[in-house]
């Protein structure tokens, strides 16, 4: 596929104005997606109204809607707040760091009727304004700040929207049923 030039999103804003124009398409390029949201340049002024954090667990907290192929959220991981081993319900998942440190855990989809551990595949620490791609086919992971003393919070895009994600319980490599995927609406503080 042709690589196009990238245009820097000078604003959350336009970040998100650009998005909305790449999502018209039904031919979506990784590569492309990627490289916008890596050139977009954190800056908390704009994106800290979507940053609610909670005492005990991350929250997910909604941005925009995208066009009905794509919802952009901001995710926000308080001290030692992680995710479980979960998979993206067939959406492409791109994470961009905007403050902090994130640990990010691949996993090999367990077997069927598999009992035991999960095998991890690789291991990563993400740095702010680098961005993460995952989609099913890549595996399974499990997202984590390990700083017990800073918070990270990171932007998500998936496309196309997901209501559900599956979780694995870690010791026997057992997916659980579809929960939904809960995320807190514009600056409300709800669930």
């Amino acid at each position: 596929m042709e690589q196009t030039e990238v245009v820097k999103p000078e604003t959350l804003d336009d970040l998100i104005k650009i998005l909305h124009s790449i999502f018209e398409s039904d031919c979506i390029n990784v590569e492309e997606v990627q490289n916008i949201m890596e050139s977009y340049e954190s800056n908390p002024q704009e994106w800290m109204k979507y940053a609610k954090f909670d005492q005990y667990r991350y929250t997910r907290n909604l941005v925009d809607e995208g066009n009905g192929k794509f919802n952009l959220m901001v995710l926000c991981w308080g001290e030692g707040h992680g995710s479980s081993i979960h998979d993206h319900t067939e959406s492409h998942c791109f994470m961009k760091l905007l403050q902090g440190q994130l640990k990010e855990t691949l996993f090999k989809w367990p077997e069927s009727k598999s009992h035991g551990d999960m095998v991890q595949k690789s291991q990563r620490i993400l740095q702010e304004n680098k961005v993460a791609y995952i989609n099913d086919s890549i595996g399974l992971h499990r997202v984590e700040n390990v700083s017990h003393t800073e918070c990270a919070v990171s932007l998500h895009l998936y496309s196309p929207p997901f209501e559900t994600l599956q979780l694995c319980y870690c010791t026997v490599g057992t997916l659980l049923t579809s929960l939904p995927a809960n995320h807190f609406p514009p600056n409300k503080n709800t669930f």
